[in-house]
Parts: C-alpha cells; sequence; structure tokens
C-alpha cells in the first residue's frame, strides 16, 4: 500500500548524502565532492566529509516554517 501525503518529493535528500559522503569518500580517498540528486526536481549540493560529521551546502527554499511551544 503506498500513501502518499500531496507533497512533492525533496529535490535533494541531504540524509542520503550524508550516507554516501563516507562510503564514497573511503572508496575514491576524498572528502569534498560536488554531488547532483538526479531527481525530477534535481538538485546539486557540496559535500564535505569531516570524520563523524557531514557537512552539505547548496540553495535551500524554505517551504514551511513553525513555532513549538513546549
Amino acid at each position: 500500500m503506498h500513501l502518499r501525503s500531496g507533497v512533492d518529493e525533496d529535490p535533494v535528500t541531504g540524509s542520503a548524502h550524508c550516507t554516501l559522503a563516507p562510503f564514497w569518500g573511503d572508496r575514491l580517498h576524498k572528502n569534498h565532492f560536488l554531488a547532483y540528486q538526479a531527481s525530477p526536481r534535481g538538485g546539486e549540493i557540496r559535500v564535505t566529509w569531516e570524520g563523524d560529521r557531514v557537512l552539505l551546502a547548496g540553495q535551500a527554499v524554505t517551504v514551511m516554517r513553525a513555532e513549538l511551544a513546549v
């Protein structure tokens, strides 16, 4: 069963790039990448792998803003 929320796919999935950076970094002996997500809306992202952290940079668009009261 496929549930659809009516929200378009995120053009660049940061969590995927956080996983891919160490994977490809080990294989290519690199820690800086320029990545392109080949999805219908697509997008570029600059990826830097620093030990246990992955830094992501690129253009972003705010699609929602909220305030949480606890």
